[in-house]
């Protein structure tokens, strides 16, 4: 054989032996939806069963995709396990005559959703719409948490991008129709839902565009735009529970790790700041990405969380 087609095969064999090879590690990840009160609730889970979880609670606009390779990169060592909220991803969407839509609610779906799991002993993985979802949990039941992952998941005010919220602060003031038309033309629109997962980025080429497609999907059923503006209006529920959740972190002080994209428009390094100064036991590190930071810096915050949760023991 020609040496240069044999050196040729040679590499070619040593390629594909190794991306089998890096396959193999990924976790199998299985799909399911379990009733919670007549409502049921999509999930996506890897890893055998567990004492203790990774528990990931994802953002607004998303769902449980944001986590679709969190999942597999994590799933060959912990139990993992995301689902995605009523009325976002493929979890139902009941209309708001038979489901109320607040943070209270949901979160007590979800909080009952994991007891009907028999997931009693977890970490969990909080960004954006999943901070104020999983604190509800963890000041409920703090001695199920053995650990929190903070992803850009606020509850400091100094958190919030003033500039960014102020349309959704103005809102808190009073509903108001006209401004709700302007907020959902600029956050529920194609392009909206572009920016928040590129703005910030290294290379916003790079994002992958099924997540803001998948999105407006979701977001273009009847009724969905009504849901989320009361969402948004119910986020300042969300701001006045910020102390308590505050003295939870003091009096709990649960092993946290931060993985915060300093680019994120809707909550600056403030935020994690505050994490570091009420937690004393603190992996902190800022990352140079936006919003979505597992869009760009996946396999690093993976690796975070590896050694974080190796090195507290929490398998």
């Amino acid at each position: 054989m020609d040496p240069r087609k044999l050196l040729l095969l040679t590499v070619a064999t040593v390629i594909s032996m190794s991306l089998m090879a890096r396959t193999s590690f990924a976790a199998d990840v299985s799909y399911g939806y379990e009733s919670v009160d007549g409502v049921n609730i999509f999930y996506r889970e890897a890893g055998k069963e567990n004492p203790s979880s990774i528990v990931l609670l994802h953002g607004f606009p998303s769902s449980s995709h944001q986590y679709r390779n969190l999942i597999r990169e994590l799933g060959d060592e912990f139990h993992v396990i995301a689902m995605d909220y009523p009325a976002f991803g493929a979890s139902d969407f009941p209309a708001p005559s038979d489901y109320e839509y607040s943070f209270d609610n949901i979160s007590q779906t979800i909080d009952q959703f994991l007891e009907q799991r028999e997931i009693s002993s977890y970490a969990m993985y909080l960004q954006d719409y999943g901070a104020p979802i999983g604190l509800r949990i963890a000041a409920k039941h703090p001695e199920r948490v053995n650990a929190l992952i903070f992803q850009n998941g606020n509850l400091y005010e100094e958190g919030l991008n003033k500039e960014a919220w102020a349309p959704i602060m103005k809102l808190w003031e009073g509903r108001d129709a006209e401004l709700e038309k302007v907020i959902a033309s600029n956050v529920f629109g194609l392009e909206g839902l572009r920016w928040q997962y590129t703005h910030g980025t290294r290379n916003p080429d790079s994002i992958l565009p099924d997540n803001w497609l998948l999105d407006y999907q979701s977001l273009s059923r009847p009724g969905q735009h009504a849901v989320q503006l009361d969402l948004f209006y119910d986020y300042r529920n969300n701001v006045a529970l910020y102390p308590e959740w505050q003295q939870y972190l003091k009096d709990n002080q649960p092993p946290s790790l931060v993985v915060w994209a300093k680019n994120d428009a809707f909550f600056p390094t403030p935020g994690a700041e505050g994490i570091k100064r009420d937690v004393k036991d603190v992996d902190y590190h800022l990352l140079d990405t936006g919003h979505f930071a597992l869009e760009e810096d996946g396999p690093l915050i993976a690796g975070k969380i590896r050694a974080f949760m190796t090195a507290k023991n929490l398998k």
